[in-house]
């Protein structure tokens, strides 16, 4: 994915996510068909893109 691709996403911060700067995820849930995922701290680090099934999967595994 482009830089110029990710910067125009709206990325949502996990509400698990601390406000101290711990562990902190951003996804994307209305990129369509996938479900980017990225680390708020390094917004211009990697994205890893997952299908939206495997998103629900890996939440699922979560709960």
């Amino acid at each position: 994915m482009a830089s110029h691709e990710v910067s125009a996403i709206t990325w949502v911060k996990s509400s698990y996510s601390g406000e101290n700067g711990g562990n902190c995820v951003e996804v994307a849930p209305d990129f369509p068909g996938a479900v980017p995922v990225r680390d708020s701290k390094k917004p211009d680090g990697p994205v890893l893109m997952m299908s939206r099934g495997a998103w629900a999967d890996f939440i699922a595994t979560l709960r």
